[in-house]
C-alpha cells in the first residue's frame, strides 16, 4: 500500500468514470439510465483491465459550479456511486467538479469511498468559474463529523487554473495542502485534461516533497499513457487516468479495456 493512500497496490492506476451530463446540465440527455449505464460499463471495463482503483467525476456537467453543486447533483452521484460499489470490487473515488469538496466527501461518506480529489484545497486560483478558493478548514472538518476515513489528494497547481502571483515549487508549496490543509497526498497535473505532466516539473515537485520531510505520495493528474507511464511513475507514486484508457484516446468516449491493460503493463516495468 502506497503510503497515505487508501489503495492496495503499488503506484496505483487509479481509472476515471468520466459522467455524462447530469440531470439539470444543459446537456443531459434527460435519460438517467444512459447516465448510470454509461458509469457502470465504464467501472466494469476498469475493473477487467486491471487498474488498481477508480474515480467517479462528473465530468459532463459543464460549465461548473465554482464551489457549491445543487443538491440533485449530489444526488445523481450518490446513486451512482452506490450502483457501483454494488457491482465493482475496487476502491473509489469522488470528485465534483468544480471544487465542491463538501459534495465529495458527502457522497464518498454515504457509500464507503475510499478518497475525494479536491482541485483546490488550499490557496487560491483563478480559472474559468473566477476565483476559486481552497477550503481545507471546512473540508477536514466536515469529514471528521461524517466520521468518514476518506483520504482528501489535493491538487497542486491543478490543470485548467493559473495562480493568483507566481509561487516557486519548493518546500514550503508543497507541504502547505499537506502540513496546513491535513491533505492525504498530492495531485500533479498537466495544463489541461490529457497534458502531460513535464518530467522536470514532477522532479521538482518530488524533490520539494522530500525536502520537506513529508511521506506523502504523488499522483499524476493528466496525461499519463501507456508510451510514458514508465518514465512519469519512476518519479510519482501513483496516476489517475482518464483520456488514455478511452475508445480512440477521446477523453468522452467509453472505457477501452485494452486500453486499460496496456497503461497497467507499462506500469508494471516500475512496480
Amino acid at each position: 500500500m502506497t503510503t497515505g493512500l487508501p489503495i492496495d497496490a503499488e503506484k496505483p492506476i487509479v481509472g476515471m468514470v468520466h459522467l455524462p451530463p447530469l440531470p439539470g446540465a444543459p446537456k443531459y440527455s434527460g435519460d438517467f439510465e444512459a447516465v448510470r449505464e454509461s458509469a457502470l460499463r465504464d467501472a466494469r471495463r476498469l475493473e477487467a483491465g486491471g487498474a488498481d482503483a477508480l474515480l467517479l467525476e462528473n465530468f459532463g456537467d459543464a460549465p461548473f459550479y465554482p464551489d457549491d453543486v445543487p443538491k440533485h447533483v449530489v444526488a445523481s452521484m450518490t446513486r451512482v456511486a452506490a450502483e457501483i460499489r454494488g457491482e465493482v470490487d475496487l476502491p473509489m473515488g469522488v470528485n465534483v467538479l468544480r471544487n465542491d469538496a463538501a459534495a465529495a466527501l458527502s457522497v464518498a461518506a454515504a457509500v464507503g469511498a475510499a478518497f475525494v480529489r479536491v482541485n483546490v484545497h488550499s490557496g487560491a486560483r483563478v480559472t474559468d468559474q473566477g476565483v476559486v478558493e481552497g477550503r481545507a478548514h471546512e473540508t477536514v472538518r466536515l469529514r471528521e463529523r461524517l466520521d468518514s476515513d476518506a483520504a482528501v489528494l489535493a491538487d497542486l497547481d491543478v490543470k485548467h487554473s493559473a495562480p493568483l502571483a507566481e509561487r516557486p515549487i519548493d518546500a514550503e508549496a508543497v507541504a502547505e495542502p499537506v502540513e496546513r490543509g491535513l491533505a492525504e497526498g498530492i495531485v500533479v497535473s498537466g495544463a489541461g485534461t490529457g497534458h502531460e505532466v513535464g518530467v522536470d516539473r514532477l522532479r521538482a515537485v518530488a524533490s520539494a516533497r522530500d525536502e520537506a520531510g513529508l511521506d506523502a505520495p504523488i499522483l499524476l493528474g493528466s496525461g499519463v499513457t501507456a508510451a510514458n507511464a514508465a518514465d512519469l511513475l519512476s518519479v510519482a507514486d501513483g496516476a489517475i487516468v482518464g483520456t488514455a484508457l478511452k475508445e480512440g484516446g477521446e477523453t468522452t468516449n467509453p472505457v477501452s479495456v485494452e486500453r486499460v491493460e496496456r497503461v497497467v503493463e507499462a506500469v508494471e516495468e516500475v512496480r
